[in-house]
């Protein structure tokens, strides 16, 4: 059973879990949106028998406290509170960062910032760009040019979301009740495949909705207004899901340049891959970890390389 406990973030309290032996790897596990961290719980469960591991609900969701303003949304504040998840939970040792989503947005604002440096041992990304870099890819004017057009049009169609979530009042009002969860979760099982349970979607999925749509507000417009490319010496894993509803294939070619070496995985999965996929996500970030704290490099490892 994992271990609770709630810590100190960026000025509020934060709720996480504990696996494992703490004398191993650590393991940090971050979650997106509208998520709290239990949809880790299958890989979390898969990753103690070897590791350490960490998951957290990130501010405004599930039990961890909800800012009272949209500025304490913004990116600076969320590294901010994952600094203090490590400064908890590894405070002499580097940790290994595995993220999803919004989860993967805000863990590349970390990694490739100054506020962090050395304190990550790997990087595991799954379905989240750094926002700059999708700013910077629309820009380009190969992603429109004939041969990309096609995959260029498709993220943009499946980036409708994002002026949605900007709607005033709408999106907080159609994830509120119950039945509105049980919608939800059914579209989980029934289009994505992913298995739920009593803990995930969590019982508070609509105000884990109403919070999270600040992330997009406080964040999104104002980073596609004046983007930055970033970079890190962290060994970054990049998982791509091949049939991701929101984040296609096509957004991700380039993150090479955001990182000293990079290794793409590609899988038959939709955007809850970690849930649909927790064995061969579990075989990868192991991978990855052994690679780090061994130097042994796999052969799978090897021919996932790209930079």
């Amino acid at each position: 059973m994992p271990i609770e406990r709630r810590i100190e973030g960026a000025g509020l309290s934060l709720a996480l879990s504990e696996r494992g032996d703490p004398a191993r790897p650590t393991v940090v596990l971050v979650h997106g949106f509208p998520d709290t961290s239990a949809v880790w719980n299958p890989l979390a469960e898969l990753l103690a028998s070897d590791f350490h591991v960490v998951a957290y609900d990130v501010r405004g969701a599930g039990r961890s406290d909800v800012p009272t303003r949209r500025a304490d949304y913004t990116l600076p504040k969320l590294v901010d509170d994952l600094a203090a998840v490590i400064e908890a939970v590894s405070p002499d040792a580097p940790v290994h960062l595995v993220a999803h989503d919004w989860g993967s947005i805000q863990s590349w604002e970390a990694v490739t910032t100054d506020r962090l440096a050395g304190r990550f041992a790997s990087y595991t990304s799954i379905s989240g760009p750094p926002i700059d870099h999708a700013a910077l890819w629309s820009r380009r004017p190969r992603a429109w040019r004939s041969g990309s057009f096609g995959a260029s049009l498709r993220q943009a169609l499946h980036s409708w979301y994002i002026v949605f979530f900007h709607v005033p009042l709408l999106p907080k009002v159609m994830a509120r009740g119950k039945f509105n969860q049980k919608l939800w979760a059914g579209a989980l099982h029934r289009v994505e495949g992913a298995l739920t349970d009593e803990e995930w979607p969590a019982s508070t999925f609509g105000a884990d909705f109403g919070h999270g749509v600040e992330l997009y507000r406080a964040n999104m417009f104002q980073r596609f207004r004046h983007p930055t490319a970033g970079h890190t010496k962290t060994p970054v894993q990049l998982i791509v899901p091949l049939k991701d509803r929101y984040v296609t294939p096509a957004l991700l070619v380039g993150l090479e340049a955001w990182t000293t070496l990079l290794w793409r995985r590609q899988v038959d999965a939709g955007h809850w891959v970690i849930r649909t996929h927790p064995g061969e996500l579990a075989s990868w970030v192991k991978e990855a970890v052994v690679f780090v704290e061994e130097g042994t490099e796999s052969e799978a490892l090897v021919a996932a390389r790209v930079a």
